[in-house]
């Protein structure tokens, strides 16, 4: 099969497209032949050596894939050949196959393309599970997403907005901005013109806000985690920015506000039935239209390079497609 792989941990100019042996089934796993790859900040990470899982080389990056199921392994009841499905990997999915446990995988609706499929688990599952799981978040609480239109952040956004929060959208451009504003924010603000701090004040009458949502790290964090209400939750998505901050322990003292870490591959892994429970309604919102996820480019495979430095340079608007079909 033909992928492409990381053979030396370095950027994205260091992988190489090239042949390789298909992976072999395996006991209650399911093989399926990939259509697209959606791609994430991690994977710019992992291939670096820069991400908490470390897988051995060489392998080929992308954890999102949707496809269809071509054999499943003993053991495995609920899924069949020729099913449609979106799964979530370690590794493996800018391949022209892949091979993951049957317990990650998900049939996908008719009305759901192979391209939007994945690009939807990751962002709209972690999004939901900070929103739901960790920061319970309420109907008319005040939502800031910072990074509003990436990925995780346009999820949020639209996540934020179907749960009854009013959303406030933080980015760095105009263009970013009517974006978010086409997928439900109720407040925009463009933290490259406009001063966040100050502007937050304002929008919530000096009185800050219930939950942050960040996936971006860095400065951004510095400003927002002194715009926190009593009670509020700040939380902790990613690092985009590249910097890992540190939060002044008085801050949250002071404010009363938690400090909450998301990790959605972690609680997938510990509490399985309450996340199938999350992808089931997730996939009921699609089909009826309250979310929208946005697929902003797709590439294909032997462009890979191309697409993961629009994550770098954080470039992307919603997600970034690889195609691998064809």
């Amino acid at each position: 099969m033909l992928a492409m792989l990381c053979k030396e941990l370095g950027p994205p100019e260091k992988l190489v497209l090239e042949e390789t042996a298909s992976p072999k089934i395996r006991k209650k796993h399911v093989r399926i032949t990939v259509h697209a790859c959606g791609l994430n900040f991690p994977d710019t990470l992992i291939i670096q050596g820069l991400y908490q899982a470390k897988p051995p080389l060489p392998f080929a990056p992308g954890s999102e894939v949707s496809g269809i199921v071509s054999e499943v392994g003993e053991g495995v009841d609920s899924i069949k050949v020729g099913d449609r499905v979106l799964a979530m990997t370690l590794c493996g999915g800018l391949a022209e196959e892949v091979v993951v446990p049957a317990a990650a995988v998900v049939a996908i609706p008719e009305s759901m393309d192979f391209d939007t499929a994945a690009g939807f688990i990751l962002t709209y599952g972690t999004a939901y599970y900070a929103l739901k799981q960790r920061a319970q978040l309420a109907k008319d609480e005040t939502l800031l997403v910072l990074g509003a239109a990436g990925g995780v952040g346009l999820a949020a956004v639209e996540l934020g907005k179907a749960m009854g929060a009013k959303v406030i959208a933080a980015a760095s451009t105009s263009e970013k901005l009517a974006i978010c504003q086409q997928h439900g924010a109720d407040h925009l603000i463009n933290y490259s013109e406009q001063d966040l701090r100050e502007t937050v004040k304002k929008l919530t009458a000096h009185r800050g806000v219930d939950v942050v949502y960040d996936p971006v790290g860095g400065d951004l964090f510095d400003q927002a985690s002194r715009l926190m209400d009593w009670n509020g939750r700040y939380l902790v998505i990613g690092f985009a920015s590249g910097r890992i901050p540190e939060l002044p322990a008085n801050l949250p003292l002071v404010k009363g506000y938690s400090l909450m870490g998301v990790f959605w591959g972690n609680f997938v892994a510990r509490e399985p039935e309450a996340s199938i429970q999350n992808t089931v309604e997730l996939l009921q919102w699609y089909e009826k239209g309250t979310i929208n996820p946005l697929i902003s480019e797709v590439f294909p495979l032997i462009e890979t390079k191309e697409a993961m430095y629009r994550l770098i340079n954080r470039e992307a608007k919603g997600k970034i497609v690889v195609r691998i079909e064809g």
